[in-house]
């Protein structure tokens, strides 16, 4: 549980400064790491990839967080007016 927690914190504040320049806050980070590990663990089982060690954990919730943002910043990004 520690070990998912301390995975979640890391790669929710990475996926912060890749997409943002800076990170979400300390439980903004945890929670996107930790559904980004849920989501990362989709994705990565629907192409087939296995993942071991923290480092490949790592990986898969960073991708899934990056995901993640990523879809939440298409859904409230303002419409372009006409």
């Amino acid at each position: 549980m520690i070990g998912a927690i301390i995975i979640g914190l890391i790669a929710g504040w990475l996926t912060g400064k890749l997409m943002r320049g800076e990170g979400y806050g300390m439980f903004a980070d945890i929670l996107l790491g930790l559904v980004g590990a849920i989501i990362g663990s989709w994705i990565f089982g629907a192409l087939g990839i296995v993942v071991y060690g923290g480092i490949g954990h790592l990986a898969m919730a960073l991708v899934g967080a990056i995901v993640l943002v990523g879809i939440v910043h298409l859904v409230r990004s303002p419409s372009p007016q006409h």
